[in-house]
This record gives structure tokens, C-alpha cells and sequence, in this order.
């Protein structure tokens, strides 16, 4: 844990509301940028990152001083993402069938292709399992390494390392892209 992550926990823990607001400020776009990514839309990502820091607040308490406190808050908003997963599975789809087919989007301009990539990225994120997105999101995206994705997830870095793979090839097949090869290592955060 930083030191001013941990000045600001303990702070937290004994009531001070100022502290308890700049630590989650502190860290609110990372959580954000991980529930996008894990829910694959604005809304579910909004919904998830509130019951994340609601549940980061509840269990502050809980919080063991000799952790990182981002480690944890991932671990906490991984779950409020599978959560808000869980649900959507029970909630109807709203809006018209897609006319087009593939749903691609049209460039408008050069500017806008890593605007597209990034879409395709998301909309393929969607489409693999959470089992395999939460590692791949937490690795490429929150830079966890192998043992913080284990601890987040609670599996073996052995099992983080085949889901990220798996993910991966996942992703590379949806984006029309050649499947990585299962030699390649993965690089360092």
C-alpha cells in the first residue's frame, strides 16, 4: 500500500469523511475504467463502479492494513462488475435488433480508427466469458501482475496465466486477428 494510501485508510477507518473522499477519488477512474471495460457499457459501468465503492466503503473496516488498497479495490470492484453481469443476464435487452448484421461501425475519418479499434475492442470484451475478461481487463488494462490478479480473483497465478491466455486468444479470434502463439510470453507490467 502507498503511504499515502495508507495515511488515508487509517484516517478513513476513524471517521474522517475528507479522507474517506480523496481515497476514493483517488482511485475512482482506474475502478471506472475496469467495470467499461468488464460490463462493456456506460450505464452497467456506472451501476457496478457505485456498488463497488459502496462496498469498498462497508468494507474498509475489513481491509487488512498489510495490503495494498488498490489490489483490494479491484478485488472489490471485479465482483460488483460479475454482480452487475449476473443481472443483466435477467434483464430483457432494450433497443431494435441490429438491421445491419455485423454491427461494424463506418470510419468517418483517419482521426477516428483508434476511436473504432477501441470500440471493437470493447464490443469483443463483451463477447468472451467473464471467467476469461476479468483477467485480461485486469492485466492489459489495470497493469495487475500475475500474483495480484491470483489475489483478486482468488485462483492460482497458474489459472490467471491460462485465462489471460485463453482471453487472449479469444479477443484475437473475434477481432479477425491471427491467435497469438502459446509461446509467446506475456510482458512484464
Amino acid at each position: 500500500m502507498t503511504d499515502e494510501d495508507g495515511a488515508l485508510v487509517d484516517r478513513a477507518r476513524g471517521g474522517d469523511r475528507d479522507a474517506l473522499d480523496a481515497l476514493l477519488r483517488r482511485h475512482y477512474d482506474r475502478l471506472y475504467a475496469l467495470c467499461r471495460r468488464m460490463t462493456g457499457n456506460d450505464a452497467d459501468a456506472l451501476d457496478a463502479t457505485q456498488d463497488a465503492l459502496i462496498a469498498i466503503v462497508r468494507g474498509l473496516p475489513r481491509f487488512h492494513a498489510g495490503a495494498r488498497f488498490s489490489t483490494w479495490a479491484y478485488r472489490v470492484t471485479t465482483n460488483a462488475c460479475l454482480d452487475e453481469l449476473r443481472r443483466r443476464r435477467r434483464r430483457p435487452e432494450p433497443g431494435l435488433p441490429d438491421a445491419g448484421g455485423g454491427g461494424a461501425m463506418v470510419s468517418v475519418a483517419s482521426a477516428a480508427d483508434g476511436v473504432d479499434a477501441r470500440v471493437d475492442i470493447d464490443r469483443a470484451l463483451t463477447s468472451i466469458s467473464p471467467e476469461f475478461r476479468a483477467p485480461v481487463v485486469l492485466r492489459d488494462l489495470c497493469g495487475l501482475d500475475y500474483a495480484e490478479i491470483a489475489d483478486v480473483l482468488d485462483v492460482p497465478v497458474g489459472t490467471v496465466k491460462s485465462r489471460i491466455a485463453r482471453g487472449r486468444g479469444a479477443l484475437a479470434e473475434l477481432l479477425g486477428n491471427p491467435a497469438p502463439s502459446p509461446d509467446r510470453p506475456t510482458p512484464a507490467p
